[in-house]
């Protein structure tokens, strides 16, 4: 097969995360496709050749894999970047989860160990906390729209009012805010120009308190209602060449604009939820990259943090701090990680990539003390906040780069924690972590693949994969949150 040529095939397995194969009797190549359930037959299109695979993307789904046994929850499945397994009964979503992850495990681990029944999330929907919606066309050049971007699509935005994976509530907010919006015809942000307003509403919803945090991100480019048809010249030339083209981006607030956001506050305000908003704020960035990030801020209405509460501990939650998505799945993951940590009364616990200090203070009252280490200096103060919170004495938390700050740290640890981000641990700051030899490390990947890639230097540094369970914090979706238990071998290694 070529470029561009068509095949039809049934998927024979999938490799995490989500790379379904088609193995071709007739060709000693396979055939990747991003996506896909095994058991389906596909018709897929050729990307690219390479010597012992083609990789091709899936054209159309033919007919449904055996376990398919449920209907779309949602309009927007298939084309929505974010959920894979709606047709899938949850068990089966758990299976197929646990069988890739174990296949990657038994590649790379070289001695025996235990690997625990994966753990799902205490309920299927509505289990995420947090959720970043894009303004932007509905298809390339078209209207405005508010919501996830379409799988594979950079510009096309799709209307998510209807996602079942997150509580209603976040359904109502994003259908209040793009209406509101709408009706006064605000321009959203050209990412080809880096003109317009609207850029991103960042929703935070606590499970159990039910306090909810929401954040509109703009440019500090406040186009009128007459100043849009200048968005809307088809040169790109003429729209450069236009007055409005020149504006100044430390510009005070004008009066139409603070009318415009009052008037959101208002109506937020105004919808029937189960929560309750605690907090409205107005972000400004005007950073050409996509990130949801402030230069500066404005609360509208209320405070700018929620409260949450996981396996007794009280939270402070900001808006960007890093806490775990699914509230009631993260009670799952941290009494795992509790648990293999054990006992460590009178010893010093390194909680490295802390984030808010949800994992510290849950196993502060086992150990003599917890030192956190994050970079976002936001969430190290309300790791700090939220243990003066819970009064405990025997934690702190420190801002900066884990690699340099292990550095500054006097008290060296007896037990390391690691919970890095979908990136891993860098391998500058995984050689310091190992150059301690502490006798056990619990590793936290929310990216299978990354704990995967460490162990081999794990191993060669004398520790050994003693146990395995995977924590189901994202149903519907491709992605599992996987806790390692490592242990020192009685004979040491050499460490370059």
């Amino acid at each position: 097969m070529k470029k561009g040529e068509t095949g039809e095939g049934v998927i024979s397995y999938v490799d995490f995360p989500d790379k379904g194969i088609i193995l071709l009797t007739d060709d000693e190549r396979k055939v990747v496709l991003k996506g896909g359930i095994e058991g389906q037959k596909v018709r897929y299109r050729v990307g690219k050749r390479r010597n012992d695979k083609y990789e091709a993307r899936i054209e159309e789904v033919l007919e449904k894999a055996p376990t398919e046994t449920r209907e779309p929850a949602c309009k927007n499945y298939g084309l929505c970047g974010g959920c894979s397994y709606h047709t899938l009964p949850y068990e089966e979503q758990l299976k197929l989860k646990s069988s890739q992850v174990k296949k990657m495990l038994d590649r790379v681990i070289s001695s025996d160990y235990e690997y625990e029944e994966i753990l799902g999330s205490p309920t299927e929907w509505e289990t995420r906390n947090k959720m970043e919606y894009a303004f932007g066309d509905s298809y390339k050049g078209g209207p405005m729209s508010l919501g996830l971007h379409k799988r594979g699509h950079f510009h096309d935005i799709l209307f998510t009012d209807d996602c079942k994976i997150v509580n209603d509530d976040f359904n109502k907010i994003l259908r209040c805010v793009f209406e509101h919006f709408n009706e006064a015809e605000i321009s959203f942000y050209n990412k080809a120009m880096h003109r317009g307003y609207l850029r991103h509403l960042l929703v935070r919803r606590a499970s159990k308190t039910g306090e909810i945090l929401v954040g509109l991100e703009t440019s500090s480019d406040f186009i009128t209602k007459d100043e849009k048809t200048a968005m809307e010249m088809d040169s790109l030339k003429e729209f450069l060449a236009s007055p409005n083209a020149v504006y100044d981006k430390g510009k005070d607030i004008s009066q139409a604009e603070k009318d415009i956001l009052e008037e959101m506050v208002e109506k937020l305000k105004k919808v029937g939820l189960e929560g309750e908003i605690t907090g409205i704020i107005h972000l400004v960035n005007d950073e050409v990259s996509d990130d949801v990030k402030a230069e500066r801020q404005e609360i509208l209405f209320g405070r700018d943090y929620i409260n949450e509460e996981l396996l007794g501990l009280k939270f402070k939650i900001t808006t960007f701090s890093f806490f775990q998505t699914n509230s009631l799945g993260a009670e799952v993951l941290y009494s795992k990680v509790r648990e293999y940590v054990g006992n460590n009364e009178g010893n010093v616990v390194y909680d490295l990539y802390s984030g808010t200090g949800t994992i510290g203070q849950i196993i502060s009252p086992v150990a003599k003390k917890v030192i956190g280490i994050e970079i976002v200096e936001e969430a190290v103060t309300s790791a700090n906040e939220n243990a003066k919170l819970n009064g405990l004495t025997n934690t702190e938390f420190l801002a900066g780069d884990v690699f340099k700050v292990l550095d500054e740290v006097k008290e060296k640890p007896d037990f390391i924690i690691l919970d890095p981000p979908r990136d891993g641990v860098s391998p500058k700051a995984l050689k310091r972590v190992l150059s301690y030899g502490v006798k056990d490390i619990v590793y936290i990947a929310c990216k299978p693949t990354s704990l995967v890639r460490d162990i081999p230097e794990f191993e060669e540094a004398g520790y050994r994969v003693k146990k395995v369970c995977l924590c189901d914090m994202f149903p519907e979706t491709l992605h599992v949150e996987t806790v390692a238990l490592l242990s020192k071998l009685d004979v040491d290694k050499h460490i370059d």
